[in-house]
């Protein structure tokens, strides 16, 4: 189960970062600064349109993999067995030191000093 969560979080941290690069590519419909990355050139690797249709194809799959990977992290995290207790029943128990088996006598000079 370890394996498989660290799984999971390796591909939602990647998809995570995927997502923020690419929405930082991308830009608006009145922004002019995008074609200084060649958006606005019709000669380009995806033609006139393509790049915007590319990277808003691909935000949307990461998009849907940064969802699936945040529900399947949920649920390995809600399904693992609980242990109800406090932290001090993991605690190491001490033991009462070892009491002699008799107890020396009192001297009896002090003992009659007492008042009954």
């Amino acid at each position: 189960m370890d394996l498989l969560h660290t799984v999971i979080l390796t591909v939602h941290i990647i998809a995570g970062l995927s997502v923020i690069g690419l929405v930082l590519l991308q830009h608006g419909k009145g922004a002019d600064m995008g074609a200084a990355f060649g958006s606005g050139a019709s000669g380009s690797l995806f033609g006139a349109t393509g790049s915007a249709n590319f990277l808003s194809r691909a935000t949307a799959v990461l998009v849907a993999v940064f969802f699936l990977t945040s529900l399947g992290l949920s649920y390995i995290a809600t399904s693992r067995p609980r242990v109800s207790g406090s932290v001090m029943d993991s605690a190491p128990v001490p033991t009462a030191p070892a009491v002699p088996a008799q107890m020396p006598a009192v001297p009896d000079s002090k003992a009659k000093d007492i008042p009954k």
